[in-house]
């Protein structure tokens, strides 16, 4: 058994150090997890050429890519955030249904697959973004399109 006992620190903790003139500021997205994993694939498709540019600068900074690469994740970051904001201005109720069925769900996207169906229609129809998952087979059905989720409580829901 432990001799101390355990000190819990409840308080904000606030960096005040200012950011280098250089570095462009940008607002936190202000989104949670469970709309972040909603709408990752969608920035993803629309920030691919910002993130590259992030990990490229990451790769090349060797182990000093926080510092060295505060502008790209900014740019990432500014994507991010008018990815979050054009689904929010045009499929905001498919947004929130999917979301908040993520946040219900542990975040299992095998469980929202029927309220992820529209969304993916409306983002398509509205943002001209298309879910893909990178890496899948060619061959093979999307398992987000897949008529049959296996693991979801109500398999057979699409």
């Amino acid at each position: 058994m432990a001799a101390r006992q355990p000190r819990f620190n409840r308080d904000l903790l606030v960096d005040t150090t200012p950011m280098p003139p250089d570095i462009p500021a940008v607002d936190e997205l202000g989104a949670s997890s469970a709309p972040l994993m909603s709408a990752a694939y969608f920035i993803g498709a629309r920030c691919r050429a910002y993130n590259d540019d992030y990990m490229v600068c990451k790769t090349d900074a060797g182990g000093r890519g926080e510092l060295d690469c505060l502008k790209e994740g900014r740019k990432v970051t500014r994507c991010a955030a008018s990815v979050i904001a054009d689904i929010r201005n045009n499929c905001l109720e498919e947004f929130r249904r999917h979301w908040s069925c993520l946040d219900n769900n542990n975040h299992q996207l095998w469980q929202c697959r029927l309220l992820e169906k529209p969304l993916n229609a409306c983002v398509f129809q509205s943002l001209g973004l298309e879910k893909t998952i990178p890496g899948a087979p060619a061959h093979e059905v999307p398992v987000h399109l897949r008529k049959k989720q296996i693991f979801a409580d109500n398999p057979h829901a699409t």
